[in-house]
């Protein structure tokens, strides 16, 4: 019994983890990161699939948290699909690393490993591993330039930015 206590702990802790080789931005103020993302750029996961317009809005909690309100359009469906879900800080506040959960006690790490320190405008956001990756940006679109960027940048740590799906043009002009 033990066992399988040690073992569920180490399988719900390593969900909130970082990729081998990634790190998450220091120096970070949610005060500033609250309010609306949209999508720009994600890898396929089941639970956005058949979802375009996708953002998420981010406001604090009364417990020192976060709320998290995804939002997309389905396409199948005709209608506006809604998750909403809490985060927390993995380890200081100044550190762009919490957990998030959208179900009970499961949490999942939620990385800022890019982020336009100036303004704010796009963050880069990974999960326990590679497999899940976004670009966010404050406007639906960013310009191609810093798009480019942020893909080579995505590439050189691992990530497979060929496989990567657009939730806008990817071409912007300037």
């Amino acid at each position: 019994m033990k066992i399988l206590f040690v073992l569920i702990i180490a399988l719900l802790s390593s969900c909130t983890g970082i990729p081998e080789g990634v790190t998450a931005i220091e120096g970070f103020e949610i005060n500033r990161y609250l309010g609306t993302w949209y999508e720009v750029a994600r890898l396929d996961h089941r639970f956005e699939r058949g979802l375009e317009n996708i953002s998420a809005t981010y406001s604090l909690r009364d417990d020192g948290g976060v709320n998290v309100l995804n939002k997309g359009w389905d396409t199948k469906e005709g209608e506006w699909r809604e998750a909403l879900g809490k985060a927390y800080f993995v380890e200081q506040p100044d550190q762009g690393r919490l957990k998030v959960s959208f179900f009970g006690p499961f949490y999942g790490g939620y990385n800022i490993i890019e982020l336009d320190k100036k303004d704010y405008a796009y963050s880069m956001v990974v999960g326990p591993d590679r497999s899940y990756f976004w670009i966010l940006s404050r406007t639906q679109q960013l310009p191609e330039a810093t798009l480019q960027a942020l893909i080579k940048q995505a590439k050189a740590l691992g990530f497979s930015t060929d496989q990567l799906i657009f939730a806008t043009p990817k071409s912007v002009k300037e």
